[in-house]
This record gives structure tokens, sequence and C-alpha cells, in this order.
């Protein structure tokens, strides 16, 4: 982890300094998203290998996405983790789609269900002292055509998870997905309004860099827009390869990060290349500019 000593010039339209010197340095801790189902991984280099890799490779946690089965037993899932000095900052929901499950369904059995998953997963989450990320569990446009019935029934869906997630202090992250993937709450700004909506203190916002990069006219204006409120961030290049092989400016949004002190990890998130090259490269990218 690298601490940063910024100078900037006097202040931006959002009132963060944009010379002088930040004071504190920033270390940001970093974790590696695994896409894949746990179970998909043990059957390949198995789980416990890979955690051996991010670890050598510098990262301080993993990313994993929650399925049912799990693929593991939670128990061996605490000892690799023990063994290899990794934690788990989140843990991504979305595979309960490809299970029929979905917070915006007409089918009131179908949402119940989706309620019940995200509740049980609060479990899992605890024990790790862990987020929950909710993107693709949203739904899509053919699940629920109308953006306004689909809002009030994903608000009234994560209003019942919040409950239980306050009184198990875990927090949920609602993730806004790019439109070619996700049919609602596709911007930083609709995520708020959802947020807002739920009135709870355990559903915050996150930012991903690659749906940012498809939906909103800036990388750095969300970030201001979820200031002290923002929980989680996903850093993928524009094409999902390796850093610096597409178009997103890592060092605009890594700065703004800073200078709104964001204290959460930040997950690398590379899905068309190998984690055996990527996983490296991508960190050694950060790190080789300051961050």
């Amino acid at each position: 982890m690298f601490g940063v000593a910024l100078c900037y010039p006097s202040t931006d339209g959002f009132g963060f300094p944009v010379s002088g010197v930040l004071e504190e340095p920033f270390m940001f801790r970093y974790s590696y998203i695994l896409i894949d189902r746990i179970e998909s991984i043990e059957k390949g280099d198995g789980l416990r290998r890979t955690f051996d890799l991010l670890k050598q490779a510098g990262y301080d946690g993993v990313e994993l996405n929650l399925s049912t089965p799990l693929g593991v037993s939670l128990d061996e899932l605490e000892r690799w983790l023990a063994e290899s000095g990794l934690v788990i900052p989140s843990f991504l929901t979305g595979e309960s789609y490809h299970d029929g499950l979905c917070l915006s369904s007409p089918d009131g059995q179908v949402r119940s269900a989706t309620v019940d998953r995200l509740i049980e997963y609060l479990e899992v989450a605890k024990r790790f002292q862990s987020i929950l990320v909710v993107g693709l569990l949203q739904g899509l446009r053919s699940d629920e055509p109308s953006a306004t019935d689909a809002n009030v029934r994903i608000t009234d869906c994560l209003r019942r998870v919040a409950a239980a997630a306050e009184a198990q202090a875990v927090d949920i992250v609602i993730e806004p997905v790019n439109h070619l993937q996700v049919g609602f709450n596709n911007s930083v700004a609709e995520v708020l309004k959802v947020i807002a909506a739920i009135d709870s203190s355990a559903v915050r916002p996150m930012v991903d860099t690659i749906h940012m990069n498809i939906e909103e006219v800036s990388l750095s204006e969300p970030v201001y827009a979820c200031r002290d409120r923002l929980r989680h961030v996903h850093l993928c290049e524009s094409n999902g390869r390796g850093f610096g092989t597409g178009n997103v400016d890592f060092d605009l949004v890594l700065t703004t990060l800073q200078k709104i002190q964001y204290g959460g990890f930040v997950s690398i998130k590379v899905y068309r290349e190998s984690l055996e090259s990527a996983a490296p490269a991508s960190l050694a990218f950060l790190k080789e500019r300051g961050f």
C-alpha cells in the first residue's frame, strides 16, 4: 500500500483542494474480483492456490461471487483466508439472478425468494465482516419494462433486506451497472435516489469505472456526488482487459478518491485476461503511478 502527498492550487467546483498539500498520506487497500462461481474455481486451479497468487501479487483482499450452493464450506474458506493473509471486503450477489431471482420481478414469490436469499447472504457477510454488492439482481427490462414499477419493487425489497442488515451491522451497496447489462439505476444519480427512498444507514452507494465510462459524463463527478457515503469501488478498464489498454483515466478516479478521503477497499476487475497475468500487472500499473 502506498501513501501519496498531493499538491493542488486552491479548490475545485466541489470544494475539494486542487492545490496545496494533502497532509495525510492515503493508502488504498486493494482486492481482486473473482467473477466465476467458487465451485468453478475449485474445479480449476483451486481457491486456496488462487488466494496465494493474489497475496504474492500484493493484494490485501479478494472479492467473491456468492452462489447457492457456495461450492466450499465456510470453515474451509475462513481457514484458507487466514493462511493466505487475505480478507473478503465484499461479496457479489449477481449469480442469484441466474437462479431465477430478481428484485424487480412482477412475481411476488420471486421477489420474496430474492429477499430471503439476500438475508441468508447477510449471515455470510457478517461472518467475514464483508459487504454485499447488489447489481444484476435489480433485473433487466425484460423482467419489467417499466422503470417506475421496477424501482418501487426494488426499493420495497431492499428496504426489507436493509432492516435485517441493520440488525446484523452489515452494509449493502447498490452498484450502478450500465444499461447494456442491467435494466435500472444505471447511473450513480439514479442509485442515490433509490438509496434515499430506502432510507437506511445500511444501504450505501458504490462506483465501478467500466460502468461510469458508459453511463456518466465524468469519472470524478459521481465520486464527489457520493462523498462520505461511498462504501465500495470497482476499478475496471473500458475493455475489461488489463489496466492501461483502454481509455479509463485511473489517475483521475484515484486522485478523486483521495480528495474525498475514501477509506474503503478498491477492487480490481479484469475479466478478459487470465488472473495469473492480469492480477499482478494491474496492481503494478497502479503502484507505478503512486497509488
